[in-house]
């Protein structure tokens, strides 16, 4: 019985040196011991990792552009975005991002895959008409920039509770409104990302209220140093390689 046994098990050894020995040599010799298939499609659709934070997906809103569209979170599907809060006729943070705003859209101005939506916290006022006339002035000519309105407390919850950035309604500050001045980024799987500070701390949103700071840091009105509009430039260079 014994000696079945061990021809038996030298029987299997032997075809299993005849069927895959061959191709474990020929792997060797072409230095393919560990690629396959499943390896070589990863590599080739992850792209190069930005090694910004993931902070979570950013919400879904439904707004009117400037030209009287609905505007939804899937306009930007694919897209590299940054999202603001703002009114046109703000007399004090708002013409600084602006400027911060334009200098973003020119560097990526011909980039399909890069957007802007500047949601207005005075709706009652900016109007489409009101925002595509906003527009025209500031000289924006991207197709993928959105000036978005709707209903007030919509817009508010949208800032407030989805981004968690500050706005909000106050008649005792110059133009009735205020708000923090912040840029959310966001990525092309629509999840809100971010640089890290020097702590090692994810940073969550960018300062609209600095430009051209050759360090690209500055205090925003809640009296936190954020990283501005060149990080933001930066950062959504990375995002678009991703």
């Amino acid at each position: 019985m014994k000696n079945k046994s061990y021809i038996g098990i030298s029987f299997i050894i032997l075809i299993f040196g005849i069927l895959f020995i061959p191709k474990i040599i020929d792997r060797l010799k072409n230095n393919n011991v560990i690629q396959n298939d499943r390896l070589n499609v990863n590599k080739q659709t992850t792209g190069r990792d930005s090694g910004l934070e993931v902070i979570g997906k950013a919400p879904q809103f439904s707004l009117i552009s400037q030209d009287g569209k609905t505007i939804t979170q899937g306009f930007y599907k694919g897209k590299v975005y940054v999202v603001e809060f703002f009114f046109s006729t703000c007399p004090s943070i708002c013409p600084v991002m602006n400027q911060n705003m334009l200098d973003i859209e020119k560097a990526f101005i011909g980039n399909k895959n890069f957007g802007i939506a500047s949601i207005t916290i005075n709706p009652e006022y900016d109007t489409p008409a009101v925002l595509k006339d906003h527009a025209k002035q500031l000289g924006v000519t991207s197709p993928n920039w959105n000036f978005l309105t709707g209903e007030k407390q919509y817009i508010y919850d949208l800032a407030n509770k989805g981004f968690k950035i500050f706005a909000g309604e106050n008649k005792k500050v110059a133009g009735g409104f205020e708000h923090s001045g912040l840029f959310a980024l966001i990525d092309k799987n629509g999840q809100v990302r971010c640089r890290k500070d020097k702590n090692g701390n994810p940073i969550f949103y960018y300062t609209g209220l600095n430009y051209n700071d050759p360090e690209g840091i500055e205090e925003d009105l809640a009296g936190k140093y954020r990283p501005g509009v060149v990080a933001i430039k930066e950062d959504i260079k990375k995002l678009l390689e991703e």
